[in-house]
């Protein structure tokens, strides 16, 4: 499938990790149509740098944790598709999430609600109604975290929420190869950005700890991960489906 005119569809695409996707594909051709949730001002800056780029972007609202929005949303991405001269899209990137520091003896029912609905009802039920504007041969890429894979105190309910992703990612490759729809999940380390409060990107102490456990010896960047999800949407990974890439720099190996 050549990248070149194909549609990507990724949320939480205005800032951090997503806002990087959107970039890496955009130097390679694809447009896309991004998410937003509050900040409509930086996902108006993402289509511009897209545009200058070299491929046009259009900004969608949606609430990723709300799942009663989403045949509303579908709804916008068909008129957008159409605005686009397309019937379909090509690529899925489910990136949108929020963060939580709860620990397991304190988190709450809502904060485990709220993860629930933000990490997996959201991207599970999103991509299900999706679908049928999927092409066939299409790609999914899930995003988790390298906190599904080692424990770190504070993301009781964060972690184990990325390791529902991972499993049910593949279920959908399994469910979804008839359609030749393939299925992967990124894993990103720690990253610099405003992710759960600028925690690694403002807390040099958090960092330097970090680093100290990562065996390249530094925090991530979303410029270190943006350009691995495009790469996995790229046929050069066309044979790739149902594995779980972790971007962190080789953390806590």
């Amino acid at each position: 499938m050549p990248m070149q005119s194909s549609i990507a569809l990724i949320t939480g695409g205005s800032r951090g990790i997503g806002r990087d996707t959107v970039l890496r594909l955009a130097a390679r051709g694809v447009r896309s149509i991004l998410t937003y949730n509050t900040n409509r001002a930086e996902a108006d800056k993402v289509v511009s740098l897209a545009g200058e780029a070299g491929a046009p972007a259009v900004a969608l609202k949606l609430d990723v944790g709300k799942a009663a929005s989403f045949d509303g949303f579908v709804s916008s991405v068909r008129h957008t598709l159409t605005e686009m001269g397309a019937e379909h899209f090509d690529y899925l990137v489910n990136n949108a999430g929020t963060s939580s520091a709860a620990t397991f003896t304190e988190a709450t029912e809502a904060q485990l609600d709220e993860q629930y609905a933000v990490h997996f009802k959201g991207p599970f039920l999103l991509s299900q109604k999706l679908l049928p504007l999927m092409v066939d041969g299409g790609r999914i890429v899930n995003i988790s975290s390298g906190l599904a894979r080692f424990a770190f105190a504070g993301r009781s309910v964060y972690g184990p929420m990325k390791a529902a992703v991972e499993a049910l990612s593949r279920y959908m490759a399994l469910e979804l190869g008839p359609r030749r729809i393939s299925v992967n999940v990124v894993a990103p380390g720690p990253i610099a950005t405003d992710f759960s409060g600028g925690m690694v990107r403002d807390n040099p102490e958090v960092g330097k700890a970090l680093a100290a456990n990562t065996a390249l010896g530094r925090v991530g960047h979303p410029e270190d991960v943006g350009p691995v999800i495009a790469a996995l949407l790229s046929d050069e990974f066309r044979w790739v489906n149902a594995q779980r890439i972790e971007v962190a720099g080789g953390i806590h190996i």
